[in-house]
């Protein structure tokens, strides 16, 4: 593979362009083509950031041989089908979160990956925001001795829009808990692994969609409580209690730029600034990846996705979240 490697993005909602105002800043890629299911749509966006082509359907990104990874970046229930026929099409693929919306589709999916001998990873973008990364490996570290509690929420006030849009039409498997809630269940799982047992209880809006949703992660000697919710506003700040000490992560936490850690009372605050919004350091773990070879990501593996898509199933079927 070239020094530079050429991606494509597929969807141009507002994620995407996040993501391609970070991608800006990796010097070792390149923005090569974009794609809408809008010609207009697709221009504008290859305009505004500089995309050297542009196209008005997906399957005429998938067919462009310059381009090496796709970035997917449409709502949750096209993850599925747009990931198999990149990689079907020989395109490796970091698809946004969720990777699908349930365990079939998941398995779907990677068995496309194992087939296809190409790249695939979740565009799970905390796992690799540094400060985060510094805060678990201090946990995992053992110096504040055994973690005993978590406490981690991701709220924000959502109620009053659009019923058809993504977030509060269950056609297009909205609520909370995939779109926010993903996040603190991602963190229980990085530190302390899958939960012996968990219990959870959802509230519904009248689109049908779960518009909150608190859960509790029982551990053999530690405890989660973990919350999402688009009713109100949170404090989005994590607690992590251990033996001897414990870590605060700044809000917003999924995102941060630092946490304070208070070690038998003795307080400490370490910042570590994002580059940009904080997508380049999931490009760069995308890129470090290809040039080694790898086929997915040993930070955030086709087995974690796995792992952490069987827990929101399972907490999905425990508090009767369906989607059309």
């Amino acid at each position: 593979m070239s020094d530079t490697i050429q991606w494509g993005i597929l969807g141009l909602g507002h994620i995407a362009a996040s993501f391609a105002r970070d991608l800006a800043l990796v010097p070792e890629a390149n923005l090569k083509a974009v794609a809408s299911r809008s010609s207009q749509k697709a221009q504008a966006f290859a305009a505004e950031w500089e995309a050297d082509n542009f196209y008005a359907s997906y399957q005429e990104l998938l067919a462009d041989p310059e381009v090496d990874v796709i970035y997917i970046a449409t709502p949750h229930t096209l993850h599925c089908e747009q990931t198999i026929m990149a990689l079907e099409a020989g395109k490796h693929v970091l698809c946004e979160k969720p990777l699908g919306i349930d365990n079939q589709e998941i398995d779907r999916m990677l068995n496309a990956a194992e087939k296809s001998g190409v790249f695939l990873m979740e565009a799970l973008w905390s796992r690799f925001n540094p400060a985060l990364r510094a805060a678990v490996e201090k946990v995992h570290s053992g110096e504040l001795g055994a973690l005993k509690y978590l406490k981690a929420d991701f709220a924000f006030p959502a109620l009053d829009r659009n019923p058809e849009g993504r977030l509060l039409n269950p056609a297009l498997a909205g609520g909370s808990l995939l779109d926010i809630g993903i996040y603190p269940v991602f963190l229980a799982y990085w530190l302390l692994g899958t939960p012996e047992r968990f219990e959870a209880i959802a509230h519904f809006h009248e689109t049908g969609i779960e518009k909150q949703i608190g859960m509790v992660f029982s551990y053999p000697d530690a405890i989660a409580m973990l919350y999402s919710g688009l009713s109100s506003k949170s404090e989005m700040k994590v607690e992590i209690s251990c033996e001897s000490g414990n870590i605060y992560i700044h809000p917003r936490w999924h995102e941060t730029d630092g946490f304070e850690v208070d070690l038998e009372g003795e307080g400490e605050v370490i910042e570590i600034p994002t580059q940009g919004k904080g997508y380049t350091y999931e490009i760069r773990e995308v890129h470090r990846c290809l040039k080694a070879g790898l086929r997915q990501s040993p930070d955030w593996s086709w087995s974690d996705s796995k792992a952490l898509h069987g827990l929101l199933q399972a907490i999905r079927e425990r508090c009767g979240i369906t989607f059309d």
